[in-house]
């Protein structure tokens, strides 16, 4: 009985901690340090930019992105748009084309980081910017991504990105505010632990060739710390994309990103501490190692927590409370109110980092992705 309670206590202090005690330190970090790193501006000509838009499929979405990203707030002459057709089977290649893109190649089905490579290997910009086929960008978006690179040690800056169901309405909500926001502390510490697939740059000669299982969200910040270099985020260069409209798709999406996380965790060097500074080393334990063992936290600590019934009325409180998470997720698509709905997607998001991990030991590791239904 000891034992259990060793692990179930253990379990509940490494979920808190990852959850609330490493933000509350972070801001903790913020305030001993007055950390302020004002925003620099881009001084002089601005540098040219290629952005390299992967497509796969992408016939209906294709030319709104093209015209979204020629109607920014940059000069036209240092702005290349690149689209990679990753062995598409409809019009995107037409379309793309007939939307005015500056280079679209036609490429066998190898997957988004294969496609992405091939278009940085064509792109003559200074600066190598990336973004999904069905993300929209704010119309300052590439110009305050660019003026991150004022600072010459920065090597990767990626944006803010909302995520939008019918009506233009967010609906990552309250949980997705906090994750940016740690991810603003983070930037302003030191560097990010990961980024996002819908806005995002780096400079040419930091760009990283990986694994094409892994993805660039993960593995291109960490990466540049390794080199020496910072990996920021700027939360005034906005995007929005479209998000599943229901909880199966919603999980898909999130499903074949963590697929994508296991390979990155284990085969690419992110738990080597080779290159990280103390502090670094402690955010990608903290936000990233911690946070994709929570789900298997979850399940040890209910499991465990069943055993303890018995031991005393703390443990039928702290059931009581795991089953209430589990109900108000359940109830959420019906009541709609917005604790339910954080613990749906709490829920959703972890199940999903648990069923990646199962489908990547199982050897699914195909590095090529189909379309999630309603996200175009």
């Amino acid at each position: 009985m000891l034992i259990a309670a060793i692990v179930f206590w253990a379990a509940v202090a490494l979920i808190l901690y990852t959850q609330l005690g490493y933000p509350l330190l972070l801001a903790l970090l913020m305030r001993m340090r007055g950390v302020d790193r004002p925003a620099r501006v881009w001084e002089g000509e601005l540098p040219s930019v290629s952005v390299i838009i992967p497509a796969y499929n992408e016939e209906r979405v294709i030319a709104a992105r093209i015209a979204n990203l020629r109607g920014l707030d940059y000069p036209p002459e240092r702005l290349e748009l690149i689209v990679c057709s990753d062995g598409s089977s409809d019009e995107t290649v037409a379309r793309a084309r007939a939307a005015g893109a500056d280079r679209v190649l036609e490429l066998p089905r190898g997957g988004k980081i294969r496609a992405q490579d091939a278009g940085v290997a064509h792109a003559h910009g200074q600066l190598l910017a990336f973004t999904d086929a069905n993300a929209q960008w704010e119309s300052d978006a590439l110009r305050r991504l660019v003026d991150a690179f004022a600072d010459p040690l920065v090597g990767y800056a990626c944006g803010d990105v909302s995520f939008l169901a019918e009506g233009g309405v967010n609906q990552e909500g309250l949980y997705w505010r906090y994750e940016m926001w740690l991810r603003r502390m983070e930037s302003a510490l030191y560097s990010i632990t990961a980024g996002n697939g819908a806005i995002y740059a780096t400079r040419r000669e930091t760009y990283m060739v990986i694994d094409p299982l892994a993805g660039h969200d993960l593995s291109f910040p960490f990466g540049m710390v390794k080199r020496g270099l910072r990996a920021v985020y700027v939360p005034q260069a906005r995007a929005s994309e479209k998000m599943a409209p229901t909880l199966e798709g919603e999980f898909e999406r999130k499903r074949r990103m963590a697929r994508a996380t296991w390979p990155t965790m284990f085969e690419s060097g992110l738990l080597s501490p080779r290159g990280y500074t103390p502090l670094y080393a402690l955010m990608i334990l903290s936000h990233r190692i911690l946070r994709y063992a929570i789900p298997f936290l979850h399940a040890l600590a209910f499991i465990v927590n069943i055993l303890l019934v018995g031991g005393g009325t703390i443990y039928l409180v702290t059931l009581a409370a795991q089953l209430a998470l589990l109900a108000g997720a359940a109830l959420a698509p019906r009541l709609r109110l917005r604790p339910l709905l954080v613990a749906r997607y709490y829920l959703v998001t972890n199940w999903a980092i648990a069923v990646g991990f199962w489908d990547w030991l199982r050897g699914e590791r195909s590095p090529v992705w189909e379309t999630v239904e309603g996200t175009r």
